[in-house]
This record gives structure tokens, sequence and C-alpha cells, in this order.
């Protein structure tokens, strides 16, 4: 097909509709997919949006009836960033990640800025170490609060521990954890902190086996080397399905921690905003 470029003396141009712009818009500057099933975008930020890291919005794309299709989203890039990111599964027939996965450089989505959520450090007391739990793109909110500064001055200890089906699936932290290291902004603060525990439940690697297993059987904590968690000194954060949650929640009460929240902060928090796959 070839594509005619009209002018304004062109009798054809007036006929052409101005662009189209979605309601709260914000523009896509990068897209990367990681596997078939996983990709990450970032997309300019509000000037006007303030957020906590950790915390979530609602994002997306008119749905076929012409209203917004919305779904929670954890900001994954931490609250000094200039642009804001996020980080999806694909679901084929999907409401949303059906369209989204298909965004480009350029496009606009939908972004609610209006930020709200559970795995904020305002909502633990403070501790010596904290535990960052997640499965599959849970690891989102931790992605924000991993580059945050506050983090590691709050805590002597960082612990991610992180578990997909498969290597390639765990490839997005692995490579933002990499990053750190070299990191201008808290490279420095990172060094010594930070300890990463990606495993595998569908495939062979360097760890395996389910957050909970690991946990519980003290597996974790001979492999990294530290002492078992304690009410006193190790706090955590939960993000994963429902039946993730669930499971983990038990596990941390076995050690003697207490579910807390914005308006009572104790020892353990956990993300129940996310609809699971969905999506």
């Amino acid at each position: 097909m070839t594509e005619i470029a009209l002018t304004q003396d062109s009798p054809a141009a007036a006929t052409v509709p101005a662009p189209r712009h979605l309601p709260d818009a914000q523009t896509v500057t990068a897209v990367t997919h990681w596997t078939d099933a996983l990709f990450s975008f970032r997309v300019s930020r509000p000037q006007s949006l303030r957020f906590r890291s950790g915390e979530f919005v609602m994002i997306g794309l008119m749905g076929d009836n012409g209203k917004p299709l919305l779904r929670a989203y954890s900001i994954a890039s931490p609250a000094w960033d200039d642009e804001l990111e996020f980080y999806s599964i694909k679901v084929p027939d999907g409401p949303l990640t059906s369209k989204l996965q298909h965004i480009k450089v350029g496009d606009e989505i939908i972004l609610r800025p209006k930020p709200v959520g559970t795995l904020v450090h305002d909502a633990l007391l403070p501790g010596k170490r904290v535990w960052f739990l997640a499965t599959g793109t849970g690891i989102a909110p931790f992605a924000s609060l991993m580059r945050d500064p506050e983090t590691y001055e709050k805590y002597d200890q960082v612990i991610m521990m992180h578990t997909c089906r498969t290597a390639a699936e765990l490839t997005y932290g692995a490579e933002l954890i990499e990053g750190l290291k070299t990191d201008e902004l808290i490279g420095e603060m990172v060094e010594g902190k930070l300890l990463y525990y990606p495993t595998t439940t569908r495939e062979p690697s360097g760890h395996m086996g389910r957050i909970t297993d690991n946990l519980s059987s003290g597996k974790v904590f001979a492999d990294l080397g530290i002492d078992p968690i304690t009410a006193e000194g190790d706090r955590a954060m939960v993000c994963g399905s429902l039946a993730f949650n669930k499971d983990v929640m038990a596990v941390l009460e076995s050690f003697g921690l207490r579910e807390g929240a914005n308006s009572e902060p104790r020892e353990y928090v956990v993300e129940k905003a996310f609809v699971g796959e969905g999506v």
C-alpha cells in the first residue's frame, strides 16, 4: 500500500480526524518481551503523581464496548524514577492483556493516578531484616522497593525470594538485581545487604522448590548461611496468587509474625488486590 502525505492544501486533509487520546493517557516509552508469556513496559509519568515504592495503580485500555478496561498493576519502578515501569503476564484470552501485550513505543495506555497498596515500608514495624516473597509477576512491587534507597536505610539485610516455573521466567528479576550492583544511586547501599534466592518448580536449576517449602524446611537459611526467621528481627512482604499468599501467611505466622496494614503496622504484609492470571 502506498502512503499519501496530506497537506493543509490537500482537499482530503479536512476529512482526516484529529488523533484520539485515551482518558488519563500516558505514552509508552519502552517495551521488553521476556518470554512468550511475560513482558515489561515503561510509560511517561504524570507530573502530579506521587507514590510510595511498592504501591499499585489502575492501568488499562479501552474495551470493545468503548469503556475503560482497567486492572491493578504494581509500579515496578521506584518512587524517584521519572517514568513508570510495569511487569505483566500475557493471557491469550485475557480481557486486558490480550490487547496490552501488543502495545508499542508511542502508544497510549490509561493510567488512573491514584496509587494505593499494602507493600510499603510504613505498614511494617521497624526490624533488622526484610523478606520479599514473590511468585511470577508478583516480583513487580519488589522491583520498586529493591531500587529504593529507603529499603537499605531501614534494614541491615534484604532477601528477595522469587519462584517461577522455569529459569527463563526468572530473567526479569535476575537482570534487575544484577544491575543494582553497578547502579549509580544505590550500588554501594546494595552491596553486602541484598541476598537473592531464585527457585524454579518445573525445571532443574541451582535452587528448586516452592517458597513455603524452602522456608518451612529451613533450606533457604542453610543455603544463604543466615539465621532462621524471628518475630523480633524479621519483617516480610508477600505478593503472589491467592493460594500462594495464604500458604506463605501460614508459614510466617508459624515463625511468630503477625499480619499488618497501613493503619496497623506489624511484622508482615500481603498484597491482596490482584485478580490472578485471568487478566
